[in-house]
């Protein structure tokens, strides 16, 4: 039986960024998903400036902008009681635009089989045995052997919990969402609204085509649906994707001959456009990873500098995610920030800036430069 070099579970961003960089590398690599893609995921579907150094690595960039999407001019936020601020997007080539998660997280898979990489779909992991190399056990009744295994399989992470590093979360909060037709005049702006209810983002992800989701808690989610219903006039039947926890504690991303990347070690806000950067980036910097060990580099300085790497990646940004967490639990908060923000526009610019702005993370030239620089240590 073959046994490859690296093995992944999970073909989201993380996942295929991965692989692809694995295969770019020359490296035997296997995806194992769940699910038959195309497949929705809930997301708030933005692709924030950041994500594009690293898809221009990919040598995928005009592949994503030749996909159904929205280029996004400004964020509007929304207090309780309907006062309002508008922030600017950046323009240009550091845009950002909105994408259904169903074709963006499709072309990165369909990218990393072109590469070389070897995709099996519908397969769902259920075992993992070590012994040297990893021993990986489907549903199916198939058996993987690889010498690295990663886990890119999300907040629910199996590898995580077959290895008994899953902690306990707290079921919070939930979130909803949906496309829905997008309403008439709504323009090329992302709204974020605060209600009593909870919280809902919004942002068009075609021409005829709306991203609605909502978040609250297990006894005001039913509230908030029925807001949705009414604001966008949508059927009692409509069809809404769900997810739940929103928050889980962050899990060592490196162990000798283990990873976990993405929301396997790390859970982000799914609606502030943060989430697809951090996987697409991780997916990188632990395929860079694994090709130096390959090639015969120290394994345990090579894995250090990995996690340190992996911290960088969020130093310095962690207070937004936990700022945006705490609006969304408590509403009240959240409108706050918009009142303060009417006297003040350089409160939400700042956020804002914090999040979109092309510069706010490493520039390509400095992550490039970065990576070389670990490299030689």
């Amino acid at each position: 039986m073959e046994t490859f070099d690296v093995a992944i579970v999970g073909g989201g961003p993380a996942g295929s960024s991965c692989a692809a960089f694995c295969a770019l590398a020359g490296l035997r690599t296997l995806v194992l998903d769940r699910e038959k893609f195309p497949r929705e995921k809930v997301c708030g579907d933005c692709l924030n400036p950041s994500c594009w150094p690293v898809l221009e690595r990919l040598d995928v960039v005009q592949r994503v902008l030749d996909l159904p999407h929205s280029k996004l001019s400004s964020v509007e936020f929304i207090a309780i009681d309907g006062h309002k601020v508008i922030v600017p997007l950046p323009s240009g080539a550091d845009c950002e635009i909105s994408v259904k998660r169903s074709l963006f997280d499709n072309l990165l898979l369909k990218r990393a089989r072109n590469l070389g990489a070897q995709i099996r779909e519908q397969t769902t992991a259920t075992g993992l045995n070590r012994n040297g190399d990893w021993e990986i056990e489907t549903a199916l009744g198939q058996t993987f052997h690889a010498r690295i295994l990663i886990g890119a399989d999300g907040r629910n992470s199996t590898v995580a919990r077959l290895c008994n590093l899953l902690r306990r979360p707290a079921r919070e909060r939930v979130a909803l969402q949906a496309h829905v037709p997008l309403p008439r005049d709504f323009g090329d702006r992302v709204v974020l609204q605060f209600l009593r209810e909870g919280y809902s983002g919004q942002a068009p992800v075609n021409e005829t085509e709306l991203n609605l989701c909502l978040v609250g808690t297990p006894p005001t989610i039913s509230r908030l649906r029925k807001w949705a219903e009414r604001q966008f006039q949508l059927p009692a039947d409509q069809s809404w994707r769900t997810i739940t926890p929103l928050t889980r504690s962050p899990i060592c991303s490196a162990h000798e001959s283990l990873f976990l990347i993405g929301d396997s070690a790390r859970v982000v806000e799914p609606f502030t456009g943060e989430g697809i950067y951090y996987a697409l980036r991780s997916g990188e910097l632990v395929a860079t990873a694994i090709a130096k060990i390959f090639r015969g580099d120290n394994r345990q300085s090579t894995v250090r500098n990995f996690a340190r790497a992996y911290a960088e990646m969020y130093r310095g940004r962690l207070w937004i995610n936990r700022l945006a967490r705490a609006a969304v639990v408590r509403p009240h908060l959240g409108s706050s920030f918009v009142h303060a923000a009417r006297l003040c526009p350089s409160i939400m610019k700042l956020l804002t800036a914090k999040i979109v702005s092309p510069n706010s993370r490493h520039p390509q030239r400095n992550e490039a430069k970065r990576d070389e620089v670990e490299g030689s240590r």
